[in-house]
């Protein structure tokens, strides 16, 4: 299975009260991975909410991913994304089997993406690249983060972090393998613009 593409990652605020719909626009736009990313303590409405996506995912031949929560992944039979707090990935391995996907925060070291790589992670991610509402504390990474990633690691490479259409080209043209984008994707007026942008997003990679 090839990682490459649009990386779409949920926000519960952001997608309140349209949260099934927006995801499914997207969705029909065009996703390699779709994150669920939801930092409540409701465990009920999180394993709700992410069993929804799982469904959503099938019929579109999407791979979800749950974002800091391997037992919730390996109840649903899907991938964890994991932070540098959330421990090491070999357990995850573990527990989810060598097929599952394993993501792995980097932040901007590409040490901690030789590390991840090593402990048998599915890919690394980067970022922030841009100002993010999300993290915006993070650190900054830079374009010749990934090239120097792209030469040392044979993973793909997911970059984050403030990602919008007007600001994706060039971290493809450097070697990113899959844009995440929360807002730049979800943040629009309607159901229809978050279809739009999930087809442009994925053009980026068509043309690259």
């Amino acid at each position: 299975m090839k990682l490459r593409g649009l990386y779409a990652i949920t926000d519960s605020q952001l997608l309140a009260g349209r949260f099934l719909p927006w995801v499914e626009a997207a969705l029909d736009g065009g996703v390699t991975l779709l994150q669920y990313r939801d930092k409540s303590d409701d465990q009920a409405q999180r394993l709700r909410e992410a069993e929804a996506l799982a469904r959503l995912c099938e019929r579109y031949d999407t791979q979800l991913i749950i974002n800091d929560d391997a037992e919730l992944a390996a109840r649903l039979g899907v991938g964890v994304h994991l932070g540098q707090t959330d421990g090491p990935l070999t357990p995850a391995r573990a527990l989810l089997g060598r097929s599952a996907i394993i993501g792995s925060t980097c932040h901007a070291q590409l040490e901690l993406a030789e590390q991840a790589a090593d402990q048998g992670a599915t890919y690394v991610a980067f970022g922030r690249f841009f100002n993010s509402v999300t993290k915006p504390g993070a650190p900054a990474a830079s374009v010749e983060l990934l090239e120097q990633t792209r030469a040392r690691i044979k993973l793909p490479i997911a970059v984050i972090g403030g990602i919008t259409l007007d600001n994706a080209a060039p971290l493809v043209a450097h070697g990113a393998d899959l844009l995440a984008v929360i807002h730049g994707l979800f943040g629009a007026d309607s159901a229809q613009e978050v279809t739009r942008r999930a087809r442009a997003f994925n053009a980026l990679f068509a043309s690259a």
